[in-house]
């Protein structure tokens, strides 16, 4: 019988394209369902039912793909509960159609362009927290821009910058520049005290929007905020 906690992995690799975190520990994740045959029922619940439909969709796609490469599974449905465009987002999703198919006449081409969009966006702001780090710790910043991917410290923000740059076509070798803007050009010390405001603005913005998606969802479904746990 495939593990359930083996489809909820493939789960925790689906981000929210806005907000970049995993839909598992956003709370967007409502049941999965795992048969004794294999096949997956999954089920996604947004904060509110009018949350931005191109984002609703990425995800739902998204999670459909994810859970498909996962060895052993059969059958696959994912399904937005509770969104005013659901019925378009999960019809759309379950043949395999793009963004245009589910809402005809209203929307062209793909969401790639978005989609990369909010991983520069979200490369930006977990650059920023590694850069912030090094700072405080007392690296000089002629130093920290000197610095390769391979210098950096292990963690949840490097792993996940090293992710984002590979996506998004950047150089993210062990010998690349530790950081980058947003073409994939190396940074400069004098570029430094400029960029890292921005990086901190948008990090601030990404928080902040995190976080009021997580109220949403404790008023609406009862979600516990995990941030919330940490913090007791």
């Amino acid at each position: 019988m495939l593990p359930q906690a083996q489809v909820l992995s493939a789960l925790a690799t689906v981000y929210d394209p806005e907000l970049d975190e995993p839909i598992t520990t956003l709370g967007f994740v409502g049941s999965c369902v795992v048969s004794d045959n294999g096949d997956v029922d999954v089920h996604l619940r947004l904060p509110t039912p009018q949350c931005a439909p191109n984002f609703a969709f990425l995800m739902v796609s998204d999670a459909r793909e994810a859970v498909l490469r996962v060895p052993g599974v059969g059958k696959v449905g994912v399904v937005l509960d509770d969104h005013y465009t659901g019925t378009e987002i999960n019809a759309a999703v379950q043949r395999g159609a793009g963004f245009d198919a589910a809402f005809p006449g209203e929307s062209t081409g793909d969401l790639d362009p978005l989609r990369a969009l909010f991983r520069r966006k979200a490369l930006l702001a977990r650059q920023g927290r590694v850069c912030a780090a090094l700072l405080a710790s007392g690296a000089d910043p002629v130093a920290v821009v000197a610095l390769r991917l391979a210098d950096l410290p292990d963690g949840p923000e490097t792993t996940r910058c090293v992710q984002l740059r590979r996506e998004l076509g950047m150089p993210y070798g062990p010998d690349a520049p530790a950081l980058v803007a947003g073409d994939g050009t190396p940074l400069g010390a004098a570029d430094l005290v400029t960029w890292l405001r921005r990086a901190r603005l948008v990090g601030l913005s990404l928080e902040s929007n995190g976080g009021l998606c997580r109220s949403l969802l404790r008023v609406r479904h009862g979600v516990p905020d995990p941030t919330e746990e940490v913090a007791a």
